[in-house]
Order: C-alpha cells, then structure tokens, then sequence
C-alpha cells in the first residue's frame, strides 16, 4: 500500500489481479484497484476529475481523464474517506498506474492531490 498527502487528501491504493477475467493467452490481463481517499486536512473538499497514467511492460502508455470516479463526485469534510474499486486491463502481466484527482475546496479554491504510480502484477511474476 502508497499513501501520499497533498492539501490534505491521502490516497491509498491497493491491487489485485483478476484471474478469472483474465487470458494471458490472448494479453489480456484485468487488474482491479481499490482506492481510499481521506481528508486529512481542514477543509471539506470535492473530488471533481480524474486523471490516470496506465503503463504496460511493452512500454504501451494511456491516459484515463474524466469527471469523477466510479459516477460520483465525492465531498469529504475533515476526517472523512471515500473508498471505491475499479479496474484496468493491460497487454502483459505487468505494469504501473498513477495520475491525481482535481478537488475542490468549499471556498472553491482547486488543487490536485497526486496518486503516486503502483503496481499491477500477477502474482507469478514477482518473487
């Protein structure tokens, strides 16, 4: 598990590899990542963007932006957290993701908390 702290919002994120979507046969490897988002600062704030940076082994790069995540724009008020589960797919068994979120705080001042890149593996690859 990472975490990072920028204006008061940690992320935390974890992996798992999703066998049973998966066919490594045909490069397709499906990884599902859970995200914990905390206010840990002192002003309630909303997640209003995304943005990823998704890497496969090959070298592949693409890049995720969108309004939200999972279709919400969560409001966290100090001390609260926001935890959702999406997924990826990559071409190999193997590679990273990271990018940040655009908040918002209530007197409508924008700042980016950064998710710093992790990893995506099968369980076979590293020992």
């Amino acid at each position: 598990m990472q975490g990072e702290t920028s204006v008061g919002i940690q992320v935390e994120v974890e992996t798992l590899y999703v066998e049973s979507e998966s066919d490594p046969d045909t490069n397709r490897f499906v990884f599902a990542y859970t995200v914990t988002i905390r206010n840990v600062g002192d002003l309630p704030a909303r997640l209003l963007t995304r943005h990823w940076v998704i890497r496969d082994a090959n070298g592949k790069v693409q890049e995720v932006r969108g309004d939200g995540v999972v279709g919400e724009q969560p409001h966290l008020k100090p001390g609260e957290g926001f935890q959702y589960t999406s997924g990826t797919m990559l071409e190999t068994s193997m590679g990273t993701m990271g990018g940040s979120y655009i908040m918002m705080t209530d007197d409508g001042d924008e700042f980016r908390a950064p998710v710093a890149d992790f990893l995506l593996s099968t369980p076979r690859v590293l020992h």
